[in-house]
């Protein structure tokens, strides 16, 4: 159901099933997918394609232009998946020719109220934007991982899955896969036992992922050294989760 009162623009594409509320606008090249649930006073601009059975909460913006000065009004793009809760004020900006010209946002996450998604940010599955998180452009962030109030990500950081980042933590450097950090400026505290003990990783498991930890803060080691060592725990893939976040770092890592 369109409501009376909202713009929808004529090269929008509404899925089926799609509830658009009241004074919300659907701008151009607009693509909306099947039981989209999108509330008052929402803004969507294009080029924008939003998956299946996303909600959208009031005075979200999704899909401007991004205000980074380098942006001289190109086509570019921004890409969300499935089974999104996107709730009020939300931010979320298109990329920039400069990168890869796409902002990309996965499935099945939720982004609190007031959080901000900058211009290029690769999000993945299952995060956690707790209210007013902001990451800056370019950012990526792996599946399940949680930013929690007011937590502010400078831009190219790369934040590993399962991470956590503890209330208006500022985030300068790459964080690992499962690591937890907080402080301003940031700084790791120690693994994320509780997310990964409810995603379904065993004792075992957990136990490697702290010992790879302490490997890496705990010895006061550089990171090649560092690395070699925890390569020594053997291939489960908690393990090589952890060492792909290190070697796929490129702010430097947070020690």
């Amino acid at each position: 159901m369109i409501h009376e009162t909202a713009i929808v623009a004529s090269s929008a594409t509404i899925g089926k099933n799609v509830s658009i509320g009241p004074w919300t606008i659907i701008g151009e090249d607009v693509q909306i997918g099947d039981n989209c649930d999108i509330a008052s006073h929402v803004v969507i601009k294009g080029p924008t394609v939003l998956g299946g059975s996303n909600k959208i909460y009031q005075f979200s913006t999704i899909g401007d232009d991004t205000p980074d000065l380098k942006y001289k009004g190109e086509p570019t793009r921004l890409v969300i998946g499935d089974n999104n809760t996107i709730r009020e004020g939300v931010t979320i900006h298109r990329g920039t020719v400069q990168d890869e010209g796409l902002t990309s946002i996965g499935s099945d996450n939720l982004f609190m109220a007031y959080a901000h998604i900058g211009h290029d940010c690769v999000v993945g599955n299952h995060i956690v934007m707790t209210n007013n998180a902001a990451i800056s452009g370019h950012v990526h962030v792996g599946d399940w991982a949680i930013l929690s109030g007011f937590a502010a990500v400078h831009q190219y950081v790369h934040l590993g899955a399962h991470c956590f980042v503890g209330p208006a933590a500022f985030i300068y450097h790459d964080v690992p896969a499962y690591v937890t950090v907080a402080g301003n400026p940031a700084e790791p505290r120690t693994i994320n036992r509780e997310g990964l003990k409810r995603r379904g990783f065993s004792t075992e498991q957990i136990s490697l992922a702290n010992k790879a930890y302490k490997i890496l803060y705990r010895r006061g080691l550089q990171l090649s050294e560092a690395l070699n060592l925890i390569s020594d725990l053997g291939n489960d893939p908690i393990i090589t989760m952890f060492i792909d976040s290190l070697n796929s770092s490129t702010r430097g890592v947070i020690r």
